[in-house]
């Protein structure tokens, strides 16, 4: 048997040792190691060939530039790591490096129990790590400190061991800070991450070497000895001595809680359901005889099998050949095949319990985030918060038309895949139309379209989705929306929505799509917590979005049989704004009043939702409507001799500059720029800098366009649609 088999073995043997296990994830800045340092864990547990560690699965987007984004090639990788003589099994979760990605790390860090932070020695800690580590604390994943890259700071900087340690110092104050603020009330302290107690570890993993203080106690190595190796070009005999899976491994195994301990004070973060309940008290024990729950956190392609789910065990088993429920879907689905994901190896076993990982195929309606059971009225998962906004967009087709049927199933996975993806079809050209989160977002998903699924496409320039919003509201001022045949009239007010509503609305606070007749009291009560009229929002009809949709109207006959088609032409314009038929955004929609046709067969589909959409939309024209542009926070750090040329670069690009820290011989620009500026920017940064700065942004909301750009702006968005260019008044919606 060899050492792959041997460990797969062990694996399975470990698996309902909830104690021996531990679950964890990589959370890191983009660049910063955490794809190298993966495959280093996973060959140096015996799961893949050593020499391909680090090599594996990099990607390299710009052409000069360090790999970017995706590490191991499936969602997660389970190890055996021996300590004292003991076998635990630890289940990696990959986790992105890039917050065009924040929702992939939030999905990734509901799986885990710890994370270990990687920081670069030379770069310190970056505003994607912060952004990571909060995320983990969010969820309660306690975290321990990795501090890479050390070879560096030896051999280019030429630093002495002083110098080190105050590098080491300023590093671990930054996470401390970070952990002080955000984890949990009651764990912060014990949370805290030192030197002296083992929860901070330093190495390459390039040349896969790692020291701790309990490694150093344990080996007789010590700071001198990792110098004149570091110094004599001996730094293969120092990862032969201090391997860095060893160190890391045991670090994890010590120190990160296995799911026994997690799961205590995780479940009450994660799930709303009464925890004195059979599925509560099975969850806080992490019963593996207890009823099922799983969550889903990925969805990943594989080339034989199709659609496998990856998902995290938190009570129960799940078997091969059984039927269970993804809550939300229409029926039960037999689970074809039960896997463990064993290094980048998927190894079928007959079932996988509580406190594990599992990899599962044949769940047609398995998406991110959905939680599987087999009671279909089970309470699902705390929905998993990173409501997506897409703002950016690019056309896409196949290459060769004979692509197309696996083209659109293709796209229909990705989707399910990534919830911060959006996929849809432009009816006028048949292209499909891909929204993520930033331009590297939709770069990796035409990588992954083509190199994943065989597709080669063509694709268009990237395009800014804007988003429609208004200034003033109508009150008093209803707009007449008339039916084609005018036996119909619809009054309709629209107002803007306070920003604190907005930003709930966003986060999921009050659900979305039709509120059902019973739940509008409770949802209604929701909004009033946050100063609307209680009364009025108790009359909801439907969320799309940011955007509500009220029934203000009292006592119309009949108005009850065409609800379902009012709320259909208020989510068209939902999707598509008066201005430039760009999404909507933070608008309540008022019904005030109605007019309807006696006979149902004059108040039909093609008669209402026209009327509905005119009247929205004519009320829209007259409440001032603007754009509001998506802007992204920035932060460019570039040597003090070249920042001259980066604050350029930013304030030609309509940035704004809010802080520029200097530290010494670097400088740091802190500001915001539009996102509609930033295409190209990675070239021009680097030019401005003789290729020296370091830059990252992160999706900062929207702000309102200034007016001397809207006519154009809007202009141009018009023209690019097919639309004529002048913008319909209020005439054209009320004839």
């Amino acid at each position: 048997m060899g050492r792959k088999e041997d460990n797969i073995k062990r694996a399975v043997e470990v698996m309902h040792d909830r104690d021996r296990i531990r679950n964890l994830a990589i959370a890191a800045h983009i660049d910063h190691g955490k794809t190298t340092l993966s495959d280093n864990l996973i060959a140096g547990a015996g799961m893949m060939s050593e020499d391909l560690a680090g090599k594996s699965r990099v990607l390299d987007f710009d052409e000069q530039e360090s790999a970017r984004g995706i590490t191991i090639n499936a969602a997660s990788a389970s190890m055996v790591h021996s300590v004292s003589g003991e076998d635990y099994l630890v289940n990696l979760i990959d986790t992105p490096g890039h917050v065009d990605f924040g929702g992939d790390v939030t999905r990734a860090m509901r799986a885990v129990d710890g994370c270990i932070i990687l920081a670069c020695a030379v770069e310190g800690t970056m505003p994607q790590t912060e952004t990571v580590v909060r995320q983990a604390l969010k969820e309660k994943v306690r975290p321990v400190l990795f501090i890479n890259k050390v070879d560096r700071l030896i051999n280019e900087l030429q630093i002495d061991g002083k110098e080190m340690m105050e590098r080491f110092s300023q590093i671990i104050a930054k996470v401390n800070k970070l952990i002080s603020t955000f984890a949990p009330e009651g764990l912060k302290k014990e949370w805290r991450v030192s030197v002296e107690d083992g929860t901070v570890a330093f190495g390459s993993a390039y040349y896969n070497w790692g020291m701790s203080v309990p490694f150093m106690a344990k080996t007789k190595l010590n700071f001198v000895d990792i110098f004149e190796h570091c110094k004599n070009d001996q730094q293969k005999e120092l990862s032969k001595k201090a391997p860095v899976h060893e160190v890391l491994l045991d670090m994890a195994v010590d120190k990160l809680p296995s799911p026994l301990v997690a799961q205590v004070y995780r479940i009450p973060n994660i799930w709303q359901g009464d925890l004195e309940s059979v599925q509560g008290k099975a969850m806080m024990s992490c019963d593996e005889a207890g009823p099922l729950s799983l969550m889903i956190t990925k969805i990943w392609m594989d080339p034989h099998a199709g659609e496998v789910a990856v998902g995290r065990i938190y009570s129960g088993e799940i078997k091969q050949g059984e039927s269970v429920w993804a809550l939300g879907g229409a029926k039960a689905e037999r689970v074809q095949q039960v896997s463990m994901m064993v290094g980048g190896d998927r190894i079928s076993v007959p079932s996988v319990s509580a406190g594990n990982i599992a990899a599962i195929t044949g769940i047609r309606s398995a998406a991110a985030g959905v939680t599987v059971t087999r009671d279909p009225e089970a309470t699902p998962f705390e929905a998993i918060r990173h409501y997506s906004e897409p703002v950016v967009t690019k056309a896409i087709e196949p290459l060769a038309m004979k692509d197309l049927p696996k083209f659109i199933g293709a796209m229909s996975s990705l989707a399910k895949a990534d919830a911060s993806l959006q996929v849809s079809t432009n009816s006028e050209t048949g292209e499909a139309l891909l929204a993520g989160m930033g331009e590297l977002h939709l770069e990796i998903t035409i990588y992954r379209l083509e190199e994943e699924h065989g597709i080669k496409v063509k694709q268009s320039d990237p395009i800014v989705v804007y988003r429609e919003c208004i200034q003033s509201k109508n009150e008093g001022q209803a707009f007449e929306g008339k039916s084609p045949n005018r036996h119909n009239r619809f009054y309709i007010e629209t107002e803007p929505l306070p920003t604190e509503v907005i930003q709930a609305l966003r986060e999921g606070e009050f659900g979305d799509g039709t509120v059902r007749n019973k739940d509008s009291k409770e949802v209604g009560d929701k909004f009033a917590a946050y100063g609307m009229k209680k009364d009025l929002m108790r009359k909801i009809y439907a969320i799309h979005g940011t955007n509500v949709l009220v029934n203000d109207t009292k006592g119309i006959q009949n108005l009850h049989e065409t609800r379902e088609l009012i709320i259909e032409g208020f989510n068209e314009v939902c999707k598509k704004g008066p201005l430039a038929q760009e999404p909507l955004m933070g608008v309540m929609v008022r019904l005030t009043d109605a007019k309807l046709h006696e006979d149902a067969i004059h108040r039909g589909p093609a008669q209402t939702i026209p009327a509905v959409r005119n009247s929205i939309r004519g009320s829209l024209v007259r409440s001032r409507p603007v754009i509001m542009e998506p802007i992204q926070n920035i932060r460019i750090d570039a040597p003090n001799d070249v920042i001259g040329g980066v604050t350029r670069e930013v304030t030609n690009r309509r940035g704004i500059i809010e802080d520029m820290p200097v530290d010494g011989g670097t400088a740091s620009v802190i500001g915001k720029m539009p996102v509609g500026e930033s295409f190209g920017f990675s070239n021009d940064i680097r030019a401005a800098s003789q290729g020296r700065a370091v830059w990252n942004t992160e999706n900062a909301g929207f702000d309102i366009l200034p007016m001397s750009l809207f006519e154009k702006t809007v202009g141009d968005i018009r023209e690019r649609k097919g639309l004529k260019p002048e913008i319909p008044g209020e005439a054209y919606y009320s004839d």
